[in-house]
Parts: C-alpha cells; structure tokens; sequence
C-alpha cells in the first residue's frame, strides 16, 4: 500500500503547499484520489514526484469545503464518489466567507460518473468510502465554527473517510476529521467488521491541547495502533502531543509512505 501525498500544508524538499489535501492511495490493485487540494497544485506537486496522473480509478471527496475539492476543476473523467451534502452551501461563521465547493453539483455530474451515497460504499473488496459518519462520542463535533446559507449551524454531516482493510489491521485516512476521529474509526469497525486497528493518517481537525485531543490520543493507545500521521488541519498544540505519544512524523508534500 501506497500514499502520495501530492498536497498537504507543509511543503516539501521540491514540492509546495497549500492550505488544503490531496492524497494518492494505490493499494489492491486501485489508484484512488482523495481530495484535490484547492487548486491545480496536486497536479503540479504529481509532475515533480513523477507520478502518472493520467489513470486514476476513482476519485473521493472526503467532504465539500474548497480546500479538498475545488481541485476537481482541473480534472474530467472517470468516477467520483462523495456524500450528498457535499454541494450545500456553506460558510465561515465569523466573516460569513463561503467555504463551499466552486463546482456545482450539476456542473461535477457533468463532467465525471458522479456516485453520492450517504451509506458505506465498496470502492474494492479492501478500500471502503464510509459514507455518512454517526456521531456517538460526547467530546468530538460538539460545536461548528460554520453555518449554511440560511445561517443554521454547519456541523459537516457529509465529512467521510476511506477504510483501508491491510493484513495488519484497519487503516483510516481522513480528509478534515469534522466527525470526530474516534466517531470515524468506530463506524469504520463496523463498516468492514474489523477492530484491529494499523493506521491512521490526515486531517484530524484537532486545534488544542483539550480533552478532545486527549480523549482521541487515549483511545489510539488503548487500541495499541501502529502508525499515526496528523496533517493538514491539525494544529501545533495538538500536534505536539501526537508526537510526545507515537512520535508522529511531520507530513508533507512530496513524501510517500509504504505500509
């Protein structure tokens, strides 16, 4: 198994930033995209890592704020799965800056196979779109710095992740973590029927040295996983403790990690 990471917000040594994620997975026998960053910079940071673009077998959209999908622009072809709330309007709360997609979703049905599913869906037999995330635990997506257009509390019902099922264990990968990473590994267990946990890597929308990032932290030891990689929107107060308890690597673009 295979993760590029084509676009993420900390440089590499020859490959630049933005603030957004686009990820390339190649595993059983698949080329998957997750998210496209912001602009055309995935395809950009791609052609310095010498990655062909050209044959990717699906596209993933974790959710539908600009800094994951409004690289769609660049692309055509082929299929793109995502949650059905991905095209709602949306904005910031505090400067009522739209945050939402720049495509709509006729203008993306237009241009690729376009699958919304708000339930689990197989991309292979071990690369699963978990669809809608249920949230059970009482410290994560308490509170919503985002709103919809009719300025009704934006909690991000459509945030999704991939299951990776590995030999070793289940293998998670997140776009943003709205729903929570421990709400997203749980429903993950009960998607593939897997409680043996490997990896975890993405966004964890974890800002602060607070109890959502320590109950998250405790919950990862106690399920004694291998690999833990913080990127994107998680925050140097958090980030901090990740590497005190698992030594976490810094992600940036232009790296490639082989589980």
């Amino acid at each position: 198994m295979n993760i590029s990471i084509l676009t993420d917000n900390s440089p590499g040594k020859n490959t630049r930033a933005e603030h957004g994620l686009s990820y390339l997975i190649e595993y059983d026998g698949k080329r998957v995209l997750f998210d496209t960053g912001q602009s055309d910079l995935f395809l950009k940071n791609a052609e310095v890592m010498g990655i062909d673009m050209t044959s990717i077998d699906s596209i993933v959209l974790s959710h539908g704020h600009f800094d994951h999908g409004d690289g769609l622009q660049y692309l055509s072809g082929g299929r793109l799965i995502c949650h059905p709330d991905c095209f709602v309007k949306r904005y910031r709360k505090a400067d009522r800056l739209y945050i939402g997609l720049k495509n709509t979703k006729d203008e993306l049905a237009g241009r690729f196979d376009l699958i919304t599913s708000s339930q689990p869906y197989k991309i292979t037999g071990k690369i699963v779109f978990l669809g809608e995330i249920p949230r059970i635990t009482p410290f994560e997506s308490q509170t919503t710095s985002f709103i919809l257009g009719d300025d009704i509390p934006d909690y991000v019902t459509d945030d999704s992740a991939i299951a990776l099922l590995h030999d070793k264990g289940l293998f998670v990968i997140t776009g943003c973590g709205h729903a929570g990473i421990v709400n997203t590994i749980e429903h993950a267990k009960k998607v593939t029927g897997t409680n043996k946990l490997y990896g975890l890597m993405g966004g964890f929308h974890l800002k602060a040295n607070n109890r959502q990032t320590k109950e998250t932290i405790t919950y990862l030891k106690d399920g004694h996983i291998t690999h833990v990689y913080p990127s994107h929107c998680t925050e140097y107060p958090a980030l901090s403790l990740f590497y005190e308890n698992f030594g976490a690597k810094k992600v940036k673009t232009g790296d490639i990690f082989t589980f």
